[in-house]
C-alpha cells in the first residue's frame, strides 16, 4: 500500500496540463496495463481567482483483498497565478486524512490538519519561488512547446506539504496511442526531485493547446500509465491487480534465519539505465561501485543500557524527532496513556524503547491488509492494520514519552508471505538512544519473526507522512539484490 500511496501522490504532482477548456477532462489509470483506477482533471474561474482540483483513485488487490486510496487535492490561485489557498483530501482505505491551507500576504500558512474528528493547526512558510496547478500552467504556456527546450519550476504539493522541484525537458512530436485513437503529440519529460529521495521521471505527451492527453510513470518498479477518455471508461470497471507480487526482490539464496546474523552483506546492482539510491545510517553502510552498483553493509545498532528519557537538549533533528506529526500525533491523550502503559515504571530509554516495541506487537490484534495507511491515532483507536500501522504507532508511542522515533520504509526478507519469498516492501519503526538510532519492528515481533534485524534494507526515514515514501518509490524496482554474505 505504500507503493500505491506514492504513485497518487506522484501522479497529483506530475505534469500540469494547460487546460484550454474550463470543464471535467477524465483519464483512466493503468498499472502494469490494467486498468486499476481514473483521474479528473477541472479549472474554472470566477472573477479573478482560479480553482484546479485533480482526483486521483486506485482500487488495488492485496492477497485477494480489495482496498480502495483516493486522493483530490484542490487548488485557489489568483488569474496571475499566485497562490491563495490549497486542500488535500486523502481516503486511504477506510481512514480520512484532510489538510487545508490559505496563504497568507506575508507569505505565512495558516494549517489545518484534520483527522478522526480531530483538528490541529499550525503554521508554515510558503516554500520560495513554488507554484500550484494556475502557475505552473502559465509557465507552461510561456515556454511553449520547441523541442530541445528545458525549464524548471518548484511545484507545492499538498499531499506531502512540500514543494518538489521540477525539471521539464520538451521533445519531438510523435504518434502515441489513446486507447485506440492514434494521435500527433509532443513528448514532455518531467524530472520530480526532493531532497535525499532521488528523482523520479514521468513522460507527458500533450497536443498544440498544451492539454496532456498521457501520462507514463515508472514507480517502485511498476508502470503506471494515466490516458484521457471518456468519462464513462474512466469511471467504469477496473481490473483486478494484485500487488503483492509487485512488492518484491528476489534474493540470491534463501536467508534461513536472517535476525540470528550479527550483519549482512549486500550487492545491490542496477536492473536498468535509471539510477537508485541507498541511504547510510547507523543500522547500515552503503558504499557506491563502479558501473552503479552498491555494496551494502547491514549491522544492526545493539541499544545500550543507561539512556535516558525524555529526551533533552537543542539538538534540531532530534527536537523534530520527539514532535507530534498529523500522522503521528504524540500528544494525543489515548496515544500519551497507551505510552506510559507501554513504559512501565522503567527509567531506562533502551528498556522502555523494547517494551514500547512489544506493546505494539500485542496491541495490533486485527493484522489486516485492507486498511490502507491509517495514522498513529487511527491505529490506536482501531487496532488494526498492517506493518505500516504497527510502525507509526510504534514511532508515536515512543515520541508521547520523550524518545526520538521515525518511521522507516525499506525492503524485510521473509521466507514465506502469500507464497512469496524474498525482501518484500516494509515498514518499521526506529527510536534514538544513547547517541544512536534503534531498529524496532512491531510487526515482525507480532507475526513471529523476531523483530528488526540485517534482513532489513532501510530506503528512506522520517515523520511516517508520504513524502517519506518517495525514496522508496524511487529506488524499488530499480536495483536487484545480485549476491550476499551473512556475517
Amino acid at each position: 500500500m505504500r507503493k500505491v500511496l506514492s504513485i497518487i501522490v506522484l501522479l497529483a504532482t506530475g505534469y500540469a496540463p494547460a487546460w484550454a477548456a474550463q470543464e471535467a477532462e477524465y483519464f483512466a489509470v493503468f498499472m502494469q496495463g490494467k486498468k486499476v483506477g481514473h483521474a479528473i482533471h477541472t479549472r474554472a474561474v470566477e472573477g479573478d481567482k482560479v480553482t484546479t482540483s485533480e482526483e486521483v483513485s486506485i482500487t488495488i488487490s492485496r492477497i485477494g483483498i480489495p482496498v480502495t486510496v483516493r486522493m483530490t487535492e484542490t487548488s485557489v490561485e489568483t488569474t496571475a497565478g499566485k497562490p491563495l489557498s490549497f486542500e488535500s483530501v486523502q481516503f486511504l482505505g477506510a481512514m480520512k486524512m484532510t489538510v487545508s491551507g490559505t496563504v497568507r500576504n506575508d507569505g505565512v500558512v495558516e494549517v489545518t490538519n484534520s483527522s478522526m474528528g480531530m483538528q490541529q493547526n499550525n503554521t508554515m512558510d510558503w516554500p520560495e519561488g513554488a507554484v500550484m496547478a494556475e502557475g505552473l500552467r502559465r509557465l507552461t504556456l510561456e515556454k511553449g512547446l520547441t523541442p530541445g527546450a528545458e525549464y524548471r519550476a518548484r511545484i507545492f504539493n499538498a499531499g506531502v506539504m512540500q514543494a518538489i522541484d521540477v525539471v521539464v525537458s520538451i521533445g519531438a512530436k510523435q504518434e502515441v496511442d489513446l486507447l485506440g485513437r492514434v494521435v500527433n503529440l509532443t513528448e514532455v519529460t518531467s524530472t520530480l526531485a526532493m531532497p535525499g529521495a532521488g528523482r523520479i521521471s514521468s513522460t507527458s505527451y500533450v497536443d498544440d493547446d498544451m492539454r496532456a492527453l498521457k501520462n507514463n510513470m515508472l514507480i517502485a518498479g511498476i508502470e503506471v500509465d494515466m490516458i484521457s477518455c471518456a468519462r464513462e471508461f474512466a469511471l467504469g470497471d477496473n481490473d483486478v491487480l494484485e500487488m503483492i507480487g509487485a512488492m518484491f526482490i528476489d534474493s540470491p539464496t534463501p536467508l534461513r534465519n536472517p535476525r540470528s546474523a550479527s550483519a549482512i552483506t549486500y550487492w545491490l546492482t542496477p536492473t536498468g539505465a535509471e539510477d537508485f539510491s541507498i541511504p547510510t545510517m547507523d543500522n547500515q553502510q552503503a558504499e557506491r561501485l563502479d558501473g552503479g552498483g552498491i555494496k551494502l553493509v547491514v549491522r544492526p545498532v545493539t541499544a545500550s543500557a543507561g539512556g535516558t528519557f525524555p529526551c533533552e537538549g537543542d539538538d534540531r533533528a532530534l527536537l523534530d524527532a520527539v514532535a507530534p506529526t498529523r500522522f503521528l500525533q504524540s500528544d494525543r491523550e489515548e496515544i500519551v496513556k497507551l505510552a506510559r502503559k507501554a513504559v512501565g515504571d522503567t527509567r531506562d530509554a533502551a528498556e522502555a524503547a523494547s517494551r514500547i516495541e512489544a506493546f505494539v506487537a500485542d496491541y495490533i490484534d486485527d493484522k489486516s491488509l485492507s486498511v490502507g495507511y491509517a495514522s498513529a491515532a487511527e491505529v490506536a483507536a482501531s487496532r488494526q492494520g498492517d506493518c505500516s500501522e504497527f510502525a507509526v504507532l510504534t514511532a508515536a508511542l515512543c515520541r508521547a514519552v520523550g524518545i526520538p522515533a521515525q518511521v522507516v520504509v525499506g525492503v524485510a526478507y521473509v521466507d514465506d508471505f502469500a507464497g512469496h519469498q524474498g525482501f518484500g516492501g516494509h515498514a518499521w519503526a526506529q527510536a534514538y538512544i544513547a547517541g544512536r538510532w534503534i531498529g524496532l519492528d512491531a510487526a515482525f515481533k507480532s507475526s513471529g519473526r523476531g523483530g528488526y534485524g540485517p534482513g532489513h534494507i532501510a530506503l528512506a526515514a522520517g515523520n511516517g507522512d508520504p513524502a517519506d515514501f518517495f525514496n522508496m518509490a524511487g529506488a524499488l524496482g530499480r536495483f536487484k539484490v545480485e549476491k550476499l554474505e551473512v556475517e
